[in-house]
């Protein structure tokens, strides 16, 4: 590829100092006897060109640039020859190429040598091959005219163009049987434009990106134009890893889910006591914008809106096993995609706030519901720490016994209530620690807790430490019956490891423009939560559900816990319809839903 740009463009790139003057004097010559003979500009002067002098705003303008067309266009190619020189100055011959083939645009929304080579031949710009590599070169003098896609004729001319160069300068080709065969093939593309469903963290891509409207709205930037370099705080180790957990277990959960209801041979929606909801799809399909669509066509026709919802069309369907065609009507679409789990994944760094993972859910594509933030449920027992972190910090000790009995609550106009076990008991009556209650997810001793500190004071501790949802100030509220996000529990995780502090979640560093300089900087924002003590305290209350004997952690991997002070969560609501996890470690909190 870099040879053929060098051959093709700038044959003595290697031995000029960022101006060619062999090229200017031909260039010149054609221009007096009117046959004119290639361009003068060499591959850095093109770079300063794209780096710098390309600006739309005009913010490099001078008095003169402002007299008109042509003193504007001498100022450019001034400007162009020194910024040429001053980077072949700072710049290596390499680093000049690679900066070239990053800031160069290919047509179709299409900037940079990988996106290039992705987009128009699914590979990585290091797997071209000699035609392929010369039909993206050929590009570069006009993209739109060349564009492959667009006008496949002229780009195959252009392709055969610069092979002849490189034919000339014995490059590769080196017999004229072997350059006739290569002029012979076709462009063989595999044309794959990318985007927003598609690559790592499609859904923090979309947060990302709705983030970044608005930031540049109330700054006055042009987003998609202005060439801003965006640096995020993904890690994409760390990202690709979960994605690939979270798509091989929902593979193996979802499998299972479907034998479960299958062998019970009904619909997996259900009630609070498990009873099969009526006429849910019938309600639910009032919701999707297909429904409202037919609505305002049909609305006075009811027979017509029944009929248009259970027409059937052809449409193609997520599977765990790939994409598949189909005929559906939406009644139909509806059934199948309700009975999907769901799942959700953030991983941060309890220290500095910075988002490590991201992933919503497990195809952006057919599910655009973003789990880590837009998706509120009930958090079940990965609730309990805050309340026994209001114990913690009035004096309570990990180490305090009580005795598992389950304590009556009463409220105005309702008979008293009782909050069972998971084995739906009230208790056992026998006697445990602090710790090992909540290691071991005990009902009956967070509910004594929270009667004995106050609902009220359980809710404004929440929200110290990182809730941002209302929570109902009710004894239920123990047991995780307050809807809030992952993105808040992880964060709110994160103030028992960063020693109190309460910190904002962060996922981007810094902002720069097209040249280079710093827009903007970002540090997360941090609060004074509760004590060092307090924190201290809940990481060990934390690692009891891995220390513990009947904790609820104890099923983590060994690899996990090797070397590695490791505590968690776990917690489920009414008939497992909601599955959380929290684990905590010094550097990284992760915080998992299904559902």
């Amino acid at each position: 590829l870099v040879k053929t740009l060098v051959i093709s463009e700038d044959r003595r790139f290697y031995s000029h100092s960022g101006l060619d003057l062999e090229a200017f004097v031909r260039v010149a010559f054609g221009f007096l006897t009117l046959h004119p003979a290639g361009g003068g500009s060499t591959i850095t002067q093109q770079l300063a060109k794209n780096l710098y002098t390309k600006n739309p705003n005009r913010s490099l303008d001078g008095y003169i640039a402002k007299l008109g067309r042509y003193p504007r266009r001498f100022v450019e190619k001034t400007k162009e020859w020194i910024i040429a020189v001053d980077l072949e100055k700072n710049f290596t011959k390499k680093e000049i190429i690679a900066m070239y083939l990053n800031t160069v645009e290919f047509s179709n929304n299409t900037y940079g040598i990988k996106v290039a080579a992705e987009t128009y031949f699914n590979k990585s710009p290091d797997s071209l091959n000699l035609q392929e590599s010369a039909v993206l070169v050929g590009m570069l003098q006009n993209p739109s005219r060349y564009n492959p896609k667009k006008y496949p004729d002229r780009a195959l001319a252009k392709r055969n163009a610069v092979l002849a160069k490189v034919y000339s300068h014995g490059y590769k080709i080196k017999t004229r049987k072997q350059y006739d065969s290569l002029l012979g093939l076709p462009l063989k593309l595999n044309f794959t434009i990318q985007n927003q469903n598609q690559g790592q963290a499609t859904y923090f891509r979309t947060v990302l990106s709705n983030y970044l409207i608005n930031y540049c709205k109330k700054k006055g930037i042009d987003l998609w134009n202005s060439g801003l370099k965006i640096y995020t705080t993904l890690d994409s180790r760390v990202q690709r890893h979960a994605e690939e957990a979270m798509n091989a277990h929902m593979s193996y959960l979802q499998r299972s889910f479907f034998r479960e209801w299958k062998a019970r041979n009904r619909n997996p929606w259900s009630d609070d006591h498990g009873a099969e909801i009526p006429d849910f799809l019938q309600r639910r399909v009032k919701q999707t914008e297909a429904y409202k669509d037919y609505a305002a066509r049909y609305g006075n026709d009811p027979q017509a809106l029944q009929q248009a919802l259970h027409t059937k069309r052809k449409m193609t369907i997520f599977t765990w096993k790939g994409e598949r065609d189909t005929l559906f009507n939406t009644m139909d679409s509806l059934n199948y995609y309700k009975r999907f789990l769901q799942s959700g994944l953030l991983a941060m760094d309890p220290n500095t706030g910075h988002v490590k993972a991201w992933v919503g859910g497990f195809n952006h594509k057919y599910f655009k519901f973003d789990h880590v933030a837009q998706g509120k449920r009930q958090p079940g027992s990965t609730f309990k720490p805050f309340v026994y972190g209001l114990a913690m910090e009035s004096g309570h000790s990990p180490c305090e016994i009580l005795k598992d009995i389950t304590p009556q609550f009463f409220i105005d106009g309702q008979s008293p209530w009782y909050p069972t076990n998971a084995d739906g008991t009230k208790g056992s009556g026998r006697p445990m620690n602090l710790r090992q209650a909540m290691a071991r997810s005990v009902n009956s001793i967070t509910a004594q807790m929270i009667q004995l500190l106050g609902a009220q004071n359980v809710v404004e501790f929440a929200h110290r430490v990182g809730i941002q949802s209302r929570l109902d100030a009710v004894p239920s509220l123990c047991l995780g019956t307050s809807d809030v996000s992952l993105l808040e529990m992880v964060d709110a995780y994160c103030t028992f490891v960063n020693g109190g502090l309460q910190i904002k979640p962060l996922f981007i560093t810094r902002i720069e423009d097209k040249n280079g300089n710093v827009i903007d900087n970002f540090v997360a924002d941090t609060k004074h939560a509760i004590n060092e003590q307090t924190a201290y305290k809940m990481l060990y209350m934390l690692k009891g559900g891995v220390d513990e004997r009947g904790g609820t952690s104890r099923g983590l991997s060994w690899d996990l816990k090797a070397n590695n002070d490791l505590g968690g969560k776990t917690g489920t609501t009414n008939n497992a319809s909601d599955g959380w996890y929290v684990g905590v470690t010094h550097n990284l909190v992760c915080g998992v839903w299904v559902g």
